[in-house]
């Protein structure tokens, strides 16, 4: 009998999941507990606002029906040791749920206690992101989770266009995961945290002096500020006597600074004064009936201001109230019980022994997940990972004694000017914050980074390059000089700000140094920046930001040229042989063509067969020269004709153009056509040692490396493309059009052969996100539209041209490819008059010659003699088939 009825009181302290149960009646009293320190800035709300809520349940015997809500308060007294204790008290007694702690590292520490006592732990001051559901399932976070903070946070960031930010924080789990996280969302907006500022967990006046100082020599002017209540005021006080309170800065506080301007209003004046300018950001809780009455009753409740966390206290009360009432109707009981792990620890001084199980932990548990209320807050419904739904916050700016809304940002609409339940039913327009004020008390949206006051002089990698000293060079004292190095100081030189530099030669000066290992050593952090002939391709790109092309300079190929001169067969070069054959033919065709479609009707194509020959001849071309006498009757042969009118004019204005161009002007041929020619041989090709060419010849082009043949300086393209292949030089030199027309400048035996075959440009190279490279392609542009840059250019790169730079390389032949359209054109009209003239012609034979076409049907053993009617009757003239016809049908009537 014992053990029957120890069996039932097991199955009715631990009930299975979802069952519904039915043991005992409802208690009188239910308990619950909460662990903060009285005395805090958080702590003067929560505990007025909390007890207002469990009077108001009491007061209303509908939701917890009769049960009364007692809860026990604990003060922690800003001790973080007594943070977890004072929750381990309410283990020992008849507590279902405990509210607080306050600190994410003390809520840690009791929610793994909590866990293995099935007593859920709710915190609306523990919004550390890291504080997941699997691995805590026993807390809950009443309040919204740091994570939307710092997504707000960044949202705001990149919306004034900053790409970097500083972090002050206490170097704690609160800290350090609500920065952590704040770098995760900054980095989805392609922005990053420049600086981490950590401080001890509670500084000193001398820390926060030292690390501010360290914060002003930096380069980044947006700072954001994750601090606690207690000393969070004091780095602005500091900051203000740092002068960093001044235009230029831009101060982001999280929810910190606006529970203190919530609380303590109105601040002191020196403190208001500290503060001026900061953007800070609040929980969002939406205009309500409820609210308003919450508020006005809130004055007669105590004399400390009312935030947000006051707010959050009184829901969750309530929420634990519903949850509460929820598991009594599923017939949970309130029973506890020894836990055989715990039970071990039996003995000693601390009793731990004494920490008891809520037998019915789990479906509580499950009661406070599944409420869905409306509270002071908005609404109180948790999503799958356990965050209450529409995390929303608002966006604060100081200004003189207060402050003023500029905005909202919301999870789901991101930042806007309304708030976000009234812009549910209406269409968002994007993002958008009002206008702020910033410190120094100008309205003007600051730049967001300056360059750092810390005596240190940007290193800017140039590349020492063999020869070619009209685009870098460095002296033997040093200097450097050159077409690059003056764009750079000129675009320097109308920037807003001074640039403290030094030029850092890069390369022995002997040897071609790469431009691309130029640009990797600035992500490595050697160069600050990179000056310098630095084309601009996509795997530099991967590693660095670029500013504007400077020199548009794409690949181009220098080969060896002969001069062409004039000779007896000059005037066959205009055309290919193949274009000739064509063209040729094709009048013989047309003439051919026309002589069928006039010969019926036009005595001009009529005779003997020797005249009719030579007038088809003549007519043909003499359509050249548009001489022709013979004229055209019938209009399928002016149709055709006008078509060849056509082809010829086009054709002979082409020759002409062509010929006149080889007459007058020196031409210059080479065998090598250009790019083009270079992929299908095997001849060796030059290009410039460090240079991207070699790379883009082999990855883009499939040119095997064998072929290439690296050169240093102008005088060794030369000695290479004299030699020739043959000689152990090369066929032609790969380079940059920039460089090729300086080599060229004094060398009239080479020229360029072919189109540019790249598109590319010349660009100072920085780090990634640095935000001086944007600076210095404004400053680029302006150079370019004052005509700074093309003087630059021309007192560098312009070089006198030898007596043979206005001569071209031999001028493409006109190929059939350029015609066959008008061929091809010309050949259907002739095709389509000659199918329509023998439809016609079948037509009147039949109607002019009936007799003969029936013979010819009856006679189809000998069709000759019908194709030999049908081919007399074509080539009789029009009118004597007429008049045969007239006669034949006389005699017929006789």
């Amino acid at each position: 009998m014992k053990w029957l009825l120890l069996l039932l009181l097991l199955c009715g302290a631990v009930p299975l999941q979802g069952q519904t149960i039915n043991v005992s009646p409802r208690p009188q009293v239910v308990n619950i507990g909460s662990v903060f320190t009285f005395k805090s800035l958080i702590g003067k709300v929560i505990k007025v606002a909390m007890q207002a809520a469990v009077d108001d349940v009491n007061s209303n015997p509908s939701v917890l029906n009769n049960t009364q809500l007692n809860i026990i308060m604990h003060d922690t007294k800003f001790n973080g040791f007594m943070s977890i204790m004072e929750p381990l008290r309410f283990m020992e007694n008849e507590t279902v749920a405990i509210i607080g702690p306050q600190r994410p590292t003390s809520a840690r520490v009791v929610s793994h206690v909590a866990t293995e006592l099935k007593i859920p732990i709710l915190s609306f001051t523990a919004t550390d992101p890291t504080m997941s559901p699997r691995q805590f399932p026993f807390f809950i976070r009443t309040s919204q989770n740091d994570l939307f903070q710092m997504a707000a946070i960044a949202d705001i960031v990149h919306f004034y266009g900053w790409r970097e930010v500083i972090a002050i924080y206490g170097d704690d789990d609160y800290g350090q995961n609500g920065v952590a996280a704040l770098g995760d969302k900054l980095a989805e907006k392609r922005c990053r945290i420049s600086y981490k500022a950590a401080l001890p967990p509670e500084p000193t006046r001398e820390n926060i002096t030292n690390l501010l100082i360290k914060v002003a020599l930096s380069e980044s002017r947006i700072i954001v500020v994750h601090a606690y209540f207690f000393w969070g005021l004091e780095v602005f006080n500091v900051a203000q006597y740092l002068g960093m309170m001044s235009s230029g800065y831009v101060w982001i506080a999280t929810n910190w600074l606006s529970t203190i301007i919530d609380t303590n209003s109105p601040l002191p004046f020196d403190t208001v004064n500290n503060i001026q300018g900061v953007i800070a950001l609040r929980l969002h809780t939406p205009d309500s009936v409820m609210k308003k009455n919450f508020v006005q009753r809130w004055h007669n409740l105590t004399n400390v201001g009312l935030s947000t966390y006051g707010l959050y206290a009184y829901d969750t009360v309530w929420l634990l109230a519903h949850a509460i009432d929820d598991y009594l109707q599923r017939g949970g009981n309130v029973s506890f019980s020894k836990s055989p792990i715990v039970s071990e620890l039996r003995g000693g001084n601390l009793h731990l022994d004494a920490l008891k199980v809520f037998d019915g932990g789990n479906i509580f548990l499950e009661s406070i997940l599944k409420v869905d209320r409306i509270g002071l807050t908005g609404r109180m419904k948790f999503t799958k990972d356990r965050n209450l739904v529409n995390p929303a916050f608002d966006v604060i700016n100081v200004i003189g004694t207060g402050h003023r809304i500029i905005g909202y940002w919301s999870d789901h609409l991101g930042l806007s000017a309304m708030p976000p339940d009234e812009l549910e039913n209406t269409s968002s327009s994007g993002q958008k914050l009002h206008n702020a004020v910033w410190p120094g008390q100008t309205t003007q949206n600051p730049r967001g980074w300056v360059f750092s006051n810390n005596g240190r002089h940007l290193r800017i990698g140039v590349p020492n390059r063999y020869k070619f000293e009209e685009v870098v060079s460095v002296q033997s004292n040093g200097i450097i000089t050159g077409f690059c190095v003056d764009v750079f100081v000129a675009a320097l030189s109308l920037l807003p700000y001074a640039v403290p530099f030094e030029l850092v030669a890069f390369g022995n000066g002997h040897d071609n140094p790469s431009n691309s290992e130029l640009v990797r050593l600035i992500t490595a952090g050697v160069f600050d920046a990179g000056v310098g002939d630095i084309t601009i391709i996509t795997e530099r790109t991967k590693m660095a930001d670029f500013t504007q092309p400077y020199v548009e300079s794409g690949l181009v190929v220098v080969a060896p040229v002969r001069k062409l001169g004039s000779n007896a067969m000059a005037f066959l070069r205009p055309f290919t042989p193949q274009m000739w054959l064509i063209a040729a033919s094709s009048f013989l065709v047309v003439g051919a063509v026309i002589w069928c479609l006039e010969h019926k009707h036009n005595d001009d194509f009529r005779g003997p067969p020797r005249r009719q020959v030579i007038t088809t001849f003549w007519f043909s071309f003499s359509t050249l020269f548009f001489s022709h006498r013979e004229t055209t009757v019938s209009n399928l042969g002016r149709i055709v004709l006008l078509i060849w009118l056509f082809v010829v004019l086009i054709i002979n204005s082409s020759y002409t153009a062509s010929l006149t161009s080889i007459l007058t002007v020196h031409q210059l041929s080479s065998p090598i056509k250009g790019i083009e020619t270079l992929e299908t041989n095997n001849d060796p090709i030059g290009y410039p040692q460090g240079s991207f060419v070699r790379d883009y010849l082999v990855n883009e082009l499939r040119i095997h490396e064998s072929r290439l043949v690296p050169l240093r300086s102008p005088e060794e393209y030369e000695k290479a493309l004299r030699d020739g292949p043959g000689k152990g030089g090369v066929a032609a030199v790969v380079d940059e059009r920039a460089y090729i027309e300086l080599f060229l400048s004094n060398r009239c035996e080479f020229g360029i052969v072919g189109q540019e075959f790249t598109k590319n440009g010349w660009g100072f190279a920085f780090p990634r996100n640095s935000p001086l490279a944007v600076d210095v392609s404004t400053a680029i542009l302006q150079l370019s539209e004052n005509g700074d840059l093309q003087r630059i250019r021309d007192k560098w790169l312009l070089r006198k041209a030898c007596s043979l730079q206005g001569a071209e390389i031999e001028v493409d032949r006109l190929e059939l490819k350029s015609f066959w359209g008008l061929f091809v054109v010309c050949g259907l009209a002739c095709i389509v008059a000659l199918a329509m003239y023998i439809v016609l012609m079948i037509r009147k034979f039949g109607r002019h010659c009936p007799v003969e076409a029936e013979g010819s049907i009856r006679r189809r053993s000998s069709p000759s003699a019908s194709i030999h009617s049908f081919l007399s009757f074509v080539k009789e003239k029009e009118e004597d088939v007429k008049a045969r016809s007239s006669r034949e049908r006389q005699l017929e009537d006789i």
